[in-house]
């Protein structure tokens, strides 16, 4: 933890945080628990320091230190992206301000049924469905070059609580994701999708080993321990060839 937030460059002390929690009347015992440990959370507290939307900025700036997602002058599309944390690190990540003069300046694109405050360097389509097809046409509409290097999905369906029903929303999601991609990623590009562990990951992986050239399970610090969310990140995208296998 210490290595991570050194990371991004939040001081370790932050974990010494104190936060007093008000409101707790009405609350269930549950709601309690989960409020006390989300005040606890040492990402929670890192997220408002740096000034990212959320907590979930640190699992994609993990992932893209180990294995170089983003890079300056790269085109993303933001999938299921309010209430905007991960835009933000693209953002940063590929120059989409022009911050730095000396490096090619790159392009944000998010995407959401809810609407999202806006963001410096990013444009964002919301409220929008990315499964609806006219939510597609704009988007390419919206990349430049109607092309995206880089499509990113930390989107999630509403949770029922039925644990097999909402994995199987999710794979459905993801494998959406990957029938979009011929219209949409640049031949060589990168897929990271969040997903749930399940009886059906099976069916998603198979179909992004046809499609990427490489594919491989992430499971960020970020991410709790109990959860049972992991990222698919698929590279070299074979263009929509992989389905025909060639």
């Amino acid at each position: 933890m210490a290595w991570y937030l050194k990371l991004v460059g939040v001081p370790f002390r932050v974990q010494r945080f104190h936060t007093t929690a008000c409101g707790y009347k009405g609350r269930t015992g549950a709601e309690h628990l989960w409020l006390m440990r989300h005040l606890k959370d040492p990402f929670v507290k890192a997220a408002k320091v740096e000034s990212y939307r959320c907590r979930s900025a640190f699992k994609l700036l993990e992932m893209n230190e180990k294995h170089h997602i983003l890079q300056p002058g790269l085109r993303v599309l933001d999938c299921g992206a309010a209430p905007g944390a991960w835009s933000q690190v693209a953002v940063q990540r590929v120059n989409a301000t022009g911050a730095d003069c000396s490096s090619p300046v790159g392009y944000v694109l998010g995407v959401d049924l809810l609407h999202i405050f806006p963001l410096e360097g990013a444009t964002f389509l919301c409220p929008a469905d990315v499964t609806d097809p006219g939510t597609r046409q704009r988007i390419l509409e919206l990349l430049p070059r109607r092309r995206a290097d880089v499509i990113l999905s930390d989107m999630a369906p509403n949770a029922t609580g039925i644990r097999d029903l909402d994995h199987d929303r999710l794979i459905s999601l993801c494998l959406t994701l990957v029938d979009m991609a011929v219209d949409i990623l640049h031949p060589g590009g990168t897929l990271l999708c969040k997903t749930w562990a399940g009886r059906k990951s099976h069916l998603l992986q198979k179909r992004l080993t046809q499609e990427f050239r490489n594919t491989r399970v992430v499971k960020p610090e970020a991410s709790r321990k109990e959860s049972s969310e992991v990222y698919l990140l698929a590279t070299q995208y074979r263009g929509g060839k992989g389905s025909t296998g060639q």
